[in-house]
C-alpha cells in the first residue's frame, strides 16, 4: 500500500508542476494528452483507495491561479470544468446515466475549443468587465485586452440590465504560425501550442501587444442574467448570436446516442481543417432545468462531459539537418523529413527550434522520430526511436560559420539561440532595409518589400547606406519602373535624411532596441557622435536600458561594418542629431497613465507630453502611478486607481498642467 501512497503522491507533485507551466507560465513541458493521463491516473487511484487521496489533491482545483499582477475578480457564478473522457464508452455511460433520469433529454455537441476560458460582463448592454477564469472562483480582470478582441461586442444588440457570458478565447492557426516564425526569428522561444500563444496573449500588460495577436472568442454560455433566458442550451446559443456574439460553432442538436457519437466523429474528422485549435467534443444536456436538476460535484457539472481526441502521431525517417538564417542573424536548425502524411496532409520537414531542443531529444540525421502537429499546424518531432538508430550516428552541432556569409557565428550566455553577428550577411539585407524603411524608422513609404529585394538582387542595395545614394537612371531602366517611379523613390529617402535621431537609431534594428528605447537613447546623447562614445554604464543609466540592451547598443556600435555604414550615412546628409525640447516640470519625477478616449489627444501624442514634462508615461496602474488621466470609456484603471487612491484627472486638467495653470493657481 505504501507503493500506491507514493505514486498518489508523486502524481500530485507532477501535475501541480505541469499545471503550473501550463496555465501559469504558459510554458508546458508535456503535451495535453500526457498531462490528461496523469490526472486520469490520480483519479482512478483516488476512487480505489480514497482513504489515501489529499485533501489539496490538483483533482479537487479548477484551472491555475490568479497571477498577482492583475486585479482579482470574483466570479458570481462559478466557472468550472468538464470531466474529460477518451473513448466512446464514456460518452455511453454519460448518455446511459442521463436518459435513466431524464428519458426525453436532447444533447448540445459542439467543438470544445483549446483555448483560455473567460467571462465577459455587460451592463445595460455595454461590456464593463472581462475575467480569466482563473481557479473558478476567482480571475484575472483582463478588460483592456479583452477590447482588443475584435469578436468581443463593446455594445450588444439589446440593452439587458446585467449579462454574464463564458467563452473561449483563442489564436486562429496561421496568427499562430506567423507568431512562432517571428519569434524564432527574434530569437525567442516558439509557444507550444495555439491555446499557451493565447493565454501568453491575454495576460501582456500592455494591451497594444495584446492587440497584435488578433485574438478571437467564441462565446458558449450565458453565465448570469437578469432577464429571462430560453429554456435550451441551443435556443441560448441562438440567442447570443442575435445579441451580436460569435458562438460555438457547428453544434447540433442529438437525441439517440448513435446521433451523438456520429458528430463527435464528424468533429474529428473536420478537425483538420479548421481554422482554430480544438483538442476535443464536448456534450451537454440540452434542457437547462434538467441541468439544474443534476448539479455538480465540487467545480465539475454532472450535465456535460468531453470527448478528447488522442494525439496523432506518425513515425518517419530524419534525412537530414539543415540550418537557415533569419532577419535578426538566428540561425535556425531544421529537420529535412522522409515524408510522411500527418493531420490531414504531407510533411517533409520540421523546425528543430535550437540546439538546446536539439540535445534534449538527441535528434540524429539518420534517426527514426515519432511525428506530429502542435496544434494541428506546426510539425514537430516528439520523440526518438532510439532502438532504430543506425550505428555510427553522429550527434548533431551548430556550425561555426553562418552558412549563409561565412562569418563567424556566436552564442551569447543565458541565450538559447545562435546567431551571425554580420550585418553584412545576405540573409538579413533583405529584413535590415525592411525594418530600416519602415514608418516607425526612417519612413520611407516608396521602397514595399517587393522593389527592396529587387534593388538587392540587382546590386543597388548592400548596406541601409546605399538607400541614398541609389541611381535614378538605373532605376528607370528597370522593366515596370520608369522615370516617375524611380523619381519618387528618391524623393522619398531624399525627405527621410531629416528624421530625428532617434528614428535612426531605431532604424538601425540595435537589438533590444525598440521605438521607446530609441527614444530615451535620442535624448540622453542628443547626437550620434556622443550616442557612439556611450559607455556599458553611461547607457545602463539611461531610464529603461537594461544591462542586456546596453551590451546589445554597445556590440553594435562597436562593430567595425556597423560604424562604416554610420559613418557613409553622415557623408550622404542623413540626419544625426535629436532636436532638444523645452521641457516643462508638470510632472517631473511622476509616473503617469492614460486610458479611455482623450478628444483632442492621441494616446501616443498624450505620453509624450508627459516626457516632454519630466514625468514617465506608464501603460499599467500600480501602487508606484502617480497620477491617472482619464478619457472617455475608460475600463479596469480607473477602478484600480480609485482602489489604490491614486489622483484622477480628465482631459482639460491634463492640458491645463502642461500649460503651468495648475501651478499658476496655486501660486495665486
Amino acid at each position: 500500500m505504501d507503493i500506491i501512497k507514493q505514486e498518489m503522491r508523486s502524481l500530485e507533485e507532477q501535475i501541480a508542476y505541469h499545471s503550473k507551466k501550463y496555465h501559469d507560465e504558459d510554458l508546458p513541458e508535456i503535451s495535453d494528452y500526457e498531462y490528461d493521463m496523469l490526472f486520469e491516473r490520480l483519479k482512478t487511484l483516488e476512487a480505489a483507495y480514497p482513504q489515501y487521496a489529499s485533501s489539496s489533491s490538483p483533482t479537487k482545483r479548477v484551472g491555475g491561479h490568479v497571477a498577482e499582477k492583475f486585479i482579482k475578480v470574483t466570479h458570481p457564478v462559478r466557472l468550472g470544468s468538464l470531466t474529460d473522457v477518451f473513448d466512446y464508452n464514456g460518452v455511453a455511460d454519460f448518455y446511459q446515466k442521463t436518459k435513466a433520469l431524464f428519458p426525453d433529454a436532447d444533447y448540445a455537441v459542439e467543438s470544445k475549443i483549446d483555448g483560455l476560458s473567460v467571462a465577459l460582463e455587460y451592463i445595460d448592454g455595454v461590456f464593463v468587465r472581462g475575467a480569466t477564469r482563473g481557479d473558478g472562483l476567482m480571475g484575472e480582470d483582463v478588460t483592456e485586452n479583452l477590447k482588443t478582441v475584435r469578436s468581443v461586442p463593446l455594445a450588444i444588440n439589446e440593452k439587458l440590465p446585467r449579462l454574464i457570458v463564458r467563452g473561449e478565447v483563442y489564436m486562429p492557426k496561421k496568427v499562430f504560425a506567423r507568431l512562432n516564425e517571428k519569434r524564432e526569428e527574434d530569437g525567442l522561444a516558439s509557444f507550444a501550442n495555439p491555446r499557451n500563444a493565447a493565454a501568453g496573449s491575454l495576460r501582456q500588460l500592455d494591451s497594444k501587444l495584446c492587440a497584435e495577436r488578433r485574438l478571437e472568442i467564441f462565446v458558449f454560455n450565458i453565465q448570469l442574467c437578469e432577464t429571462p433566458v430560453p429554456e435550451t442550451h441551443g435556443e441560448c446559443l441562438n440567442y447570443l448570436e442575435k445579441l451580436g456574439f460569435t458562438v460555438s460553432p457547428r453544434f447540433e442538436i442529438c437525441k439517440a446516442y448513435e446521433e451523438i457519437s456520429d458528430k463527435i466523429m464528424r468533429i474529428g474528422e473536420e478537425r483538420k481543417t479548421l481554422p482554430f485549435d480544438i483538442d476535443g467534443a464536448v456534450v451537454k444536456v440540452n434542457k437547462l432545468s434538467y441541468r439544474e436538476k443534476m448539479g455538480e460535484v465540487g467545480a465539475v457539472p454532472r450535465w456535460a462531459v468531453a470527448f478528447k481526441y488522442p494525439p496523432e502521431s506518425v513515425k518517419t525517417r530524419v534525412l537530414d539537418i539543415t540550418v537557415q538564417v533569419g532577419r535578426t542573424g538566428v540561425l535556425t536548425p531544421k529537420a529535412v523529413l522522409k515524408p510522411v502524411a500527418v493531420a490531414g496532409s504531407i510533411v517533409s520537414a520540421a523546425t528543430l527550434h535550437n540546439i538546446d531542443y536539439i540535445k534534449e531529444k538527441d535528434i540524429r540525421v539518420g534517426d527514426t522520430v515519432m511525428l506530429r502537429k502542435a496544434g494541428d499546424i506546426i510539425p514537430e518531432i516528439v520523440s526518438v526511436v532510439a532502438e532504430e538508430r543506425p550505428l555510427g550516428s553522429i550527434p548533431f552541432d551548430m556550425p561555426e560559420f553562418c552558412p549563409s556569409c561565412g562569418g563567424r557565428v556566436t552564442r551569447e550566455e543565458n541565450e538559447a539561440a545562435t546567431r551571425c553577428t554580420d550585418s553584412a550577411c545576405p540573409a538579413q539585407l533583405l529584413r535590415n532595409v525592411i525594418h530600416f524603411v519602415s514608418r516607425q524608422a526612417m519612413d520611407i513609404e516608396t521602397l514595399g518589400e517587393s522593389t527592396t529585394e529587387r534593388f538587392i538582387e540587382e546590386g543597388f542595395i548592400k548596406s541601409v547606406a546605399d538607400i541614398y545614394s541609389l541611381d535614378k537612371a538605373k532605376i528607370a531602366v528597370l522593366p515596370g519602373m520608369g522615370e516617375k517611379s524611380a523619381e519618387n523613390i528618391i524623393s522619398a529617402a531624399e525627405k527621410s535624411k531629416a528624421r530625428p535621431l532617434s528614428r535612426l537609431i531605431y532604424a538601425l534594428g540595435i537589438r533590444h532596441v525598440g521605438e521607446k528605447a530609441a527614444k530615451t537613447l535620442a535624448k540622453r546623447f542628443l547626437s550620434m557622435d556622443e550616442f557612439m562614445k556611450a559607455t556599458g554604464e553611461q547607457l545602463e543609466a539611461v531610464p529603461d536600458v537594461g544591462p542586456e540592451t546596453a551590451e546589445s547598443v554597445v556590440n553594435f556600435l562597436s562593430a567595425e561594418r556597423n560604424a562604416m555604414i554610420i559613418e557613409k550615412l553622415r557623408i550622404l546628409g542623413v540626419n544625426m542629431t535629436e532636436p532638444v525640447e523645452e521641457k516643462g516640470f508638470a510632472f517631473q519625477g511622476m509616473t503617469v497613465v492614460v486610458t479611455g478616449r482623450l478628444e483632442s489627444l492621441s494616446r501616443e501624442e498624450a505620453e509624450a507630453l508627459i516626457e516632454q514634462n519630466g514625468g514617465k508615461a506608464a501603460s499599467s496602474v500600480s501602487k508606484k502611478t502617480s497620477l491617472l488621466v482619464c478619457g472617455e470609456d475608460a475600463g479596469s484603471k480607473l477602478e484600480k486607481a480609485r482602489n489604490l487612491g491614486i489622483k484622477v484627472i480628465n482631459e482639460t486638467e491634463f492640458l491645463n498642467m502642461t500649460k503651468g495653470e495648475q501651478n499658476d493657481k496655486k501660486d495665486a
